[in-house]
């Protein structure tokens, strides 16, 4: 069988090198718990404070970018897309930084960037392996309210057509539906509220985040 380019045999599901599962590295919850998690309709976590970010985490396809410009407009702050910082940045598309200098390298440049990240008060849309980093995770938490959208596997592959050069996170061989099973685990692990976006337009999943937020 060939060796991918972190040395795992091709068609074998794995992550950053660093990554154990949902249940590795540290938490930004006390003890590792697992943050609790409220669907829109259930819940409000507001009054949202003038400086807390609003971070959206979940799959790539899932429509992070979209909501959070309209999420931004919505609640009149700032917005700031991570992978478009990093791109900006670095002078290189994320493909390209990826078949370059790895997965292991490109999550380590993620969450330098993450880390960097000082604003308060703005809405915030992440990449889809931002979540491998518990360090990041931790940092974005310290000021954020972090909510999940979440679509079913089978939108999420009608979606993704363009692997080979969205700059995505996953193992050579690895299928849409094996990346999503080892990362659903981390999006709940983290998240405050998750969004069910099946079935939703992007102005509805931005009312339904303002409902949570208690706006």
């Amino acid at each position: 069988m060939a060796a991918g380019r972190n040395g795992a045999p091709s068609g074998q599901s794995v992550a950053p090198s660093w990554y154990n599962g949902p249940q590795g590295g540290r938490s930004p919850f006390r003890d590792g718990d697992h943050a609790p998690q409220f669907e829109a309709a259930e819940v409000c976590l507001g009054p949202l404070k003038d400086d807390s970010n609003v971070v959206l985490i979940g799959m790539p396809g899932v429509g992070k970018s979209t909501v959070g410009v309209l999420l931004a407009k919505a609640l009149s702050r700032h917005f700031i897309d991570t992978d478009v910082l990093i791109q900006a940045a670095e002078g290189r598309r994320l493909q390209d930084i990826i078949d370059s200098d790895g997965l292991d390298a490109f999550c380590r440049i993620e969450e330098r960037y993450v880390l960097g990240l000082r604003h308060k008060g703005h809405v915030i849309a992440t990449g889809g392996s931002v979540v491998y980093s518990p360090e990041a995770m931790r940092h974005l938490a310290a000021h954020s309210v972090i909510v999940y959208l979440d679509l079913p596997l089978a939108k999420l592959q009608k979606r993704l057509r363009n692997l080979d050069s969205r700059g995505v996170v996953m193992a050579p061989g690895q299928s849409i539906a094996e990346l999503y099973e080892q990362r659903r685990p981390l999006y709940e692990k983290y998240a405050q509220a998750t969004i069910q976006c099946e079935g939703l337009a992007h102005e509805d999943v931005v009312a339904r985040i303002m409902e949570v937020l208690g706006r």
